[in-house]
């Protein structure tokens, strides 16, 4: 009986046992899952997310910003030159405004020589008559101008020298230079080139006898004129800015390069700037001024119907201006004046382009270190 009673004892045990036998085995068995999954790092449930989401997400976010981001530096590029070249046009074209008006007017008038005490005698008589801003008519129409065209200017420039790989790589390559130069003045120029005439009208006239407003002189000129007559001495323009920005660039950037060279700093301080500025508009004035007397005689020439005067084309002005005046007295009248206002004009217009420029540069640095934080 004793035996007997035993066995279900036995059975029992052995039913207990098993039982937690197999519930150990499943607690080890979820504890081995769980340690395997820790060894993993995350458990399978919160893995998946994190694995599957984030990675693409960021994945997503760098392919997203990888392309945007060289374009948004050209961009800012682009704006930054363009902003620092109408800001420097301006202020050197304003400043150097009475010099400017007085240098026009002698040049499309072959009855009156040039000289330097004749040019203060007519800024007199001009202040006297009609006040000091009319020192500066036509000062509306030349920044009207001036601010596209000094922008157009050195961002075509900055362009241009990209393209032609001026001076890559601690190259010296003169000839590229020069070109990037007379390239950047032929493409501001023919952008702009209404505005010039518009300008140099305003300029040689009064307001009462002339034109009151800019919008006036294209108004009168395409009724009375023609459409065509917005780019009356285009062409000389072209063949005058050619020798003007290529020389005025290339005596800049040479000076600029000669210096990094002696010094070993590549930004000279301002007033160096204005002096290698004034030294590239000296020698630019000095190589286009001929082709710019032709340039305002083909222009004002509707202006000046009294004296019977007709410039209708570069060959026609060139010969009629050294058959009566010479070629000291025609081509160069004026010239002087131009030797002290172009390097002021262009010196500020170089210095204050790269000032500004360098400013902006600090600026967008300053602001993207800004984000990044």
């Amino acid at each position: 009986m004793s035996r007997l009673l035993e066995k279900p004892n036995i059975a029992m045990s052995i039913k207990s046992t098993g039982s937690q036998l197999s519930s150990s085995v499943s607690t080890a068995a979820a504890t081995s899952s769980s340690d395997v999954d820790d060894a993993d790092g995350e458990s399978a449930s919160r893995t998946t997310p994190h694995t599957s989401i984030t990675p693409d997400h960021t994945s997503q976010t760098v392919t997203a910003r990888a392309p945007s981001t060289p374009m948004r530096q050209k961009i800012d590029q682009v704006l930054i030159s363009l902003v620092s070249g109408a800001a420097a046009g301006a202020l050197a074209k304003t400043v150097i405004a009475p010099l400017d008006r007085t240098k026009i007017n002698f040049q499309i008038r072959n009855d009156v020589p040039f000289s330097f005490r004749a040019s203060m005698v007519y800024l007199q008589n001009t202040y006297t008559k009609e006040g000091v801003l009319a020192l500066w008519r036509g000062n509306s129409a030349t920044m009207a101008r001036i601010i596209p065209y000094a922008a157009i200017q050195f961002t075509a420039h900055e362009q241009w020298r990209r393209i032609l790989q001026v001076d890559k790589d601690g190259s010296n390559t003169k000839g590229r230079r020069f070109l990037a130069g007379s390239l950047a003045g032929i493409t501001s120029q023919s952008l702009t080139y209404p505005l010039d005439l518009a300008r140099a009208r305003m300029a040689v006239t009064d307001r009462y006898t002339g034109y009151r407003t800019l919008r006036q002189v294209f108004v009168k000129i395409w009724v009375e004129e023609g459409p065509s007559t917005l780019f009356r001495g285009y062409w000389a323009t072209v063949l005058g800015v050619i020798p003007y920005a290529g020389t005025s660039f290339f005596t800049y950037e040479t000076l600029k390069r000669e210096y990094q060279e002696m010094v070993g700093s590549n930004k000279p301080n301002t007033l160096v700037s204005l002096a290698f500025g004034a030294a590239a508009g000296a020698a630019g004035q000095t190589a286009s001024y001929p082709l710019d007397i032709v340039r305002r005689r083909m222009q004002t020439m509707r202006v000046n119907t009294a004296q019977g005067d007709r410039y209708p084309t570069i060959l026609e002005t060139l010969g009629k201006i050294y058959r009566e005046e010479g070629i000291k007295n025609g081509f160069y009248k004026g010239l002087s004046m131009n030797w002290i206002k172009g390097p002021i004009a262009v010196g500020i217009s170089f210095s204050t382009y790269d000032m500004i420029k360098a400013w902006l540069i600090e600026l967008s640095h300053l602001r993207k270190n800004s984000n990044k934080n």
